[in-house]
């Protein structure tokens, strides 16, 4: 099973439209979003997504208007600042900022732990978890991208747009 991780698409539809269908391409069956999608309507694009998609509240994102608008969704779910979920038996953590990411990780609770902020992708491992920044979907400091985790081989790829 593989999981895609998305984070900072700041409004840019089209990066958003072009990583979902790269994930479809790559047989991606779930998908998080580590927050600053920014304006509600992201959230008609992110529906479009054929399975279920896991979110998360930025530091820049409407709040108000999306909680609105994801009680609608069928396939999308917000989660407020933070989430944990078990996928397979792995325990998954979500959050958009590196400081609370890194303190998740170092709890040792989960198996994984992404985030965003930063625009900058990256990958450490903090004991026994792994702590993933997909890098950007806006393409302002770094190239258009997001990463693939797959639950089976334990392993992240990162990718960038086409």
């Amino acid at each position: 099973m593989k999981i895609g991780i998305i984070s900072d698409s700041h409004d840019r539809i089209e990066n958003l439209n072009k990583a979902m269908e790269m994930m479809k391409d790559e047989k991606v069956s779930e998908l998080i979003h580590c927050g600053d999608f920014t304006a509600p309507f992201m959230i008609n694009e992110l529906e479009k997504f054929p399975g279920n998609v896991h979110i998360v509240f930025g530091n820049i994102d409407d709040r108000y208007r999306t909680t609105k608008k994801v009680e609608n969704s069928e396939n999308v779910k917000l989660y407020g600042n933070n989430f944990e979920i078990e996928i397979k038996g792995k325990k998954i953590g979500a959050v958009h900022e590196p400081f609370f990411a890194n303190m998740m990780a170092k709890s040792g609770d989960y198996d994984i732990v992404f985030h965003g902020h930063t625009h900058n992708k990256k990958k450490e491992k903090i004991n026994d978890t792994l702590l993933v920044n997909p890098g950007e979907l806006m393409g302002r400091k770094e190239k258009p991208g997001f990463a693939i985790y797959s639950i089976e081989k334990n392993k992240i790829e990162f990718k960038e747009l086409r």
